[in-house]
């Protein structure tokens, strides 16, 4: 499918390198940022609270989403086991733009940051959570493929027409016996390509449910909703994951996401079924 080893970096400011990965987190957050004011003004909500929250949750977002690799511990990589030791690289921005982030630490973060604004602005926080969930699985849709430029998150050898080529710097554990897995001849799982794809179709379910309910669900639904279509799809695609955080021999995210569908399924039942407001 890529016959080709991407280049991380975009173009060169002199001697800063600006590099794919942050361009489509920029890009995922900008679209996403668009699409939720649009749908904040068709419901007649002041759109300017997006473009006002959008800074503080990102701030907030990307302190979460490093905090969370920060104290990870990958079967492959950086986790506390070097950071604990090395502590200055844990904000050294300077080494390739603070490379590891843990999108589990990037929505803490966020909600945490809409949290924020919304009670300083005197603004229904579950209501405006409703408008971010339901953009952001597109925000991380094209964020992903930043993955993809920087040769991570790939999966186990494959022979299917749309695998991927990873050089042998960035190959883990057994992949770097190149004797085995030749550099030129194998492919792998793009697990980032599974994910986005994933991401798109939960999108489009967030604003069909969004829409088609609209005078049925209540807010803090659509946020809830998330928490069950997100978390479905780490337990999926972390199944592509051989470079996994692992307790038990179970990947970290497939134990957080699980726990996520659980409770934010009895939430929603109970709002509905035993609830009434």
């Amino acid at each position: 499918m890529f016959p080709f080893f991407p280049d991380p970096i975009a173009f060169r400011i002199g001697p800063l390198a600006i590099r794919w990965y942050g361009l489509l987190l920029a890009l995922g957050a900008l679209v996403a940022a668009l699409i939720a004011e649009r749908e904040a003004r068709r419901r007649g909500d002041n759109p300017d609270h997006v473009w006002n929250a959008l800074s503080l949750c990102i701030i907030l977002g990307i302190i979460g989403a490093r905090l969370y690799h920060v104290f990870s511990s990958p079967a492959e990589g950086l986790g506390w086991s070097y950071y604990r030791q090395h502590p200055i690289d844990i904000i050294a921005f300077w080494k390739g733009g603070l490379q590891g982030l843990g999108i589990y630490g990037a929505v803490a973060g966020g909600i945490l940051g809409l949290f924020i604004y919304t009670r300083i602005a005197k603004l229904n926080f579950l209501h405006w959570a409703d408008l971010g969930a339901m953009v952001l699985p597109l925000a991380q849709a094209i964020g992903r493929w930043g993955n993809f430029f920087n040769q991570e998150l790939y999966g186990y050898p494959t022979t299917l027409p749309w695998g991927i080529k990873i050089d042998a710097a960035h190959r883990y554990g057994p992949f770097t016996d190149l004797s085995k897995y030749p550099v030129e001849t194998t492919l792998f799982h793009p697990t980032f390509l599974y994910e986005s794809i994933l991401c798109l179709i939960a999108f489009g379910i967030m604003m069909w449910v969004s829409r088609r309910f609209s005078g049925r669900h209540k807010d803090g639904d659509l946020l809830l909703l998330y928490f069950i279509l997100y978390p479905l799809i780490r337990i999926i695609t972390e199944f592509q994951r051989p470079d996994a955080w692992r307790v038990w021999g179970i990947p970290v995210a497939q134990l957080i996401s699980a726990g996520c569908i659980v409770l934010a399924s009895a939430l929603l039942i109970y709002r509905h079924a035993f609830r009434r407001d």
